[in-house]
C-alpha cells in the first residue's frame, strides 16, 4: 500500500516535470513575449533563465497564455501619487504648450 502510494505520488512528480519542461521550452521561446510585451527582444540569456521558472509554473503561464493576458498595472500608491502629479501638472500648463 505505502509503495503503490509512493509510486503514484512519484508518478505525478514525474509527469508535472516532464510537461513542465516541455511547456518552458516553447514558452521561452514564443509564449513570454506574448504574455509580456517587454519580453518581446529578450535575449537568449534571459529565455535560459527563464525557463526553470516556467516549468515550475507551467499551469499559471499556461492559463495567462491562452487568455493572452497582459501582465496586470500595479495599483500601488507609488503609482497613484504619480498619477496625480502628472494629472496636476498638466492641469497647470496652457494647451499651447502640451507636447504633442
Amino acid at each position: 500500500m505505502v509503495q503503490t502510494l509512493a509510486q503514484i505520488v512519484s508518478l505525478v512528480v514525474v509527469l508535472y516535470a516532464a510537461l513542465g519542461l516541455l511547456f518552458a521550452l516553447a514558452f521561452a521561446w514564443r509564449g513570454a513575449a506574448r504574455i509580456d510585451p517587454a519580453a518581446d527582444d529578450a535575449t537568449w540569456g534571459f529565455r535560459v533563465l527563464v525557463v526553470p521558472g516556467a516549468a515550475a509554473l507551467w499551469p499559471l503561464l499556461a492559463m495567462r497564455w491562452a487568455r493572452h493576458t497582459t501582465p496586470p498595472i500595479e495599483d500601488t500608491p507609488h503609482r497613484r501619487a504619480a498619477a496625480a502629479a502628472h494629472e496636476a501638472s498638466s492641469a497647470e500648463r496652457p494647451s499651447a504648450e502640451r507636447p504633442l
